[in-house]
């Protein structure tokens, strides 16, 4: 019994015309398409078939034979067709020793290594691609280095909604809405200190209260 390769990883197109079969690679997914090869009983089964359509009676029987002849025969030319469109896509493809998937030549082979890249990857593509992740790692970190809130006011307590009309406040003193206060005037907007007493000046960091 002869071995039938690429088994998981093909996708059958034929018809009643015939032949044609298409291959994948388990890596990548590209396709390798072999070539159409006409069905013989297709082509005579079809004429039957119009030629009972057209006049019936004896063509109609005659087609109806055709159908024992091409369910006795197809199988097998079927067969016969697919392990020939192997032998010719297989030169696209090797089968790697190590995880057993067929990989394409043109992408997913490591010739030197005589194994595809999933086992056995290749150098200067892992060099850039960990060049590429470092200085993305770095970047991260220069960036959470620098001190992005030296204009903020990180002590006073920060209001999200204006109290008196509900709009989204987008900082500052005053809403820009309605444009009144968004804190209580006891409250220093600079430190967040809160004033007992009316003051024009905050006790703790001497910025105005008005």
């Amino acid at each position: 019994m002869a071995l039938i390769q690429f088994t998981r990883n093909h996708t059958d197109h034929s018809t009643d015309k015939g032949y044609q079969f298409e291959f994948f690679c388990d890596r990548c997914g590209n396709g390798f398409m072999s070539e159409f090869k006409p069905s013989v009983t297709g082509y005579a089964t079809t004429a039957l078939r119009t030629a009972s359509d057209l006049f019936g009676g004896v063509f109609g029987r005659a087609s109806a034979g055709s159908y024992e002849i091409e369910r006795a025969i197809q199988g097998p030319a079927h067969d016969h067709a697919f392990r020939d469109a192997i032998e010719a896509c297989k030169v696209n493809f090797k089968q790697c020793p190590k995880c057993t998937h067929w990989a394409c030549l043109a992408t997913c082979w490591n010739e030197a290594r005589g194994l595809c890249f999933d086992c056995a990857p290749d150098v200067e593509t892992e060099i850039a691609v960990a060049q590429a992740q470092s200085t993305a790692d770095q970047i991260r970190q220069k960036v959470a280095e620098q001190d992005l809130t030296h204009d903020l006011n990180l002590k006073a307590e920060a209001v999200a909604v204006c109290p008196a009309c509900g709009a989204r406040s987008q900082g500052g003193k005053f809403c820009q809405e309605c444009g009144k206060p968004l804190r209580a005037k006891n409250e220093c907007p600079k430190c967040g200190t809160k004033v007992d007493k009316p003051s024009k000046f905050c006790p703790e960091c001497g910025g105005p209260l008005a």
